[in-house]
């Protein structure tokens, strides 16, 4: 499998395609955004003008989208994957979605004679990049272990997790944990502010000692510089705490921790940080400490 095909070329999008193109496979890739294609034109992607024209002749086609319902044109709608693409070819689902949506996307793909795996990935932009990621896969035992090539270009690590729906919840789960310890993160480097200890001092206390994390290393050096570029929009996120929270009420699971956090992150948004990386949540905890300006930033 060396002809892949990319749907959606956002920020985790990007990521991926440079990983593969790194792995000298043939990548296509199609965005409604045509300036998200030209950034990658000099590595080597290809452009595709439409979903079928990224579906011709692929050996794979991902789906890396932002929401569900665009997830679920993409697949399903006219002139979507279900129609366009050829049955040697495998539907690969990236995105975060609901278990539910995961399974129906399956069943359709199913029926049409299609194979679809799915197959989120835990981290984020940067970490892809870096290939500091794992997959997820769920679905066709067989088909995902004939991908897995394709999987190692990108990720470090290839976890299979069972029948369609699976590797989703594996997803939303591993995001939670994402979330949470990010907003305690925030509290822990506030609380030290408010009481006169610098946040770049407590973060390198942090490293070494019991409470680090992948998010202490991750997002820590974004909080302590104030500096939000986007590795996880924010608004993205709040995508995914809806998603955790529906799960859990399906379920009959409660997510305590999770609510909380969801409406940090509805506060941090409202103050016009949507479009900012997760760790953008520090400044409504700050605000809410009385801390209106960033403790280190008045040494600049």
């Amino acid at each position: 499998m060396k002809r892949i095909g990319i749907i959606g070329v956002g920020l985790l999008g990007s990521a991926v395609a440079a990983r593969l193109l790194k792995g000298e496979f043939e990548v296509k890739g199609y965005d409604t955004r045509a300036e998200q294609i030209k950034s990658l034109h000099a590595q080597g992607l290809i452009a595709a003008g439409s979903i079928a024209e990224v579906a011709k002749d692929a050996d794979a086609v991902f789906t890396i989208l932002p929401s569900l319902q665009s997830v679920e044109e993409t697949i399903l709608g006219a002139g979507g994957l279900i129609e366009t693409a050829p049955l040697n070819c495998t539907l690969i689902q990236m995105s975060t979605i609901s278990p539910e949506l995961t399974r129906r996307l399956g069943e359709a793909a199913a029926t049409k004679g299609l194979v679809f795996l799915d197959a989120p990935m835990s981290g984020t932009s940067a970490m892809v990049e870096r290939g500091d990621c794992a997959i997820f896969v769920a679905g066709d035992r067989a088909r995902a272990y004939a991908c897995q090539s394709i999987f190692d270009a990108i990720a470090e690590k290839t976890h299979y997790v069972g029948d369609i729906g699976m590797a989703s919840l594996a997803k939303l789960a591993t995001n939670l944990l994402v979330g949470l310890n990010t907003a305690a993160l925030a509290e822990a480097l506030v609380l030290g502010a408010k009481g006169g200890l610098a946040p770049s001092t407590l973060l390198d206390i942090l490293k070494e000692s019991a409470a680090t994390s992948k998010m202490v290393d991750v997002r820590g050096p974004l909080m302590v510089s104030h500096r939000f570029d986007a590795q996880m929009k924010v608004e993205l996120f709040l995508k995914d705490f809806k998603l955790m929270l529906e799960e859990g009420q399906r379920l009959g699971v409660s997510l305590p921790l999770t609510s909380i956090t969801q409406q940090l992150a509805t506060a941090t948004v409202a103050a016009g940080r949507g479009e900012e990386d997760l760790a953008a949540i520090i400044t409504t905890l700050e605000q809410l400490a009385g801390l209106q300006e960033h403790p280190e930033m008045k040494k600049n």
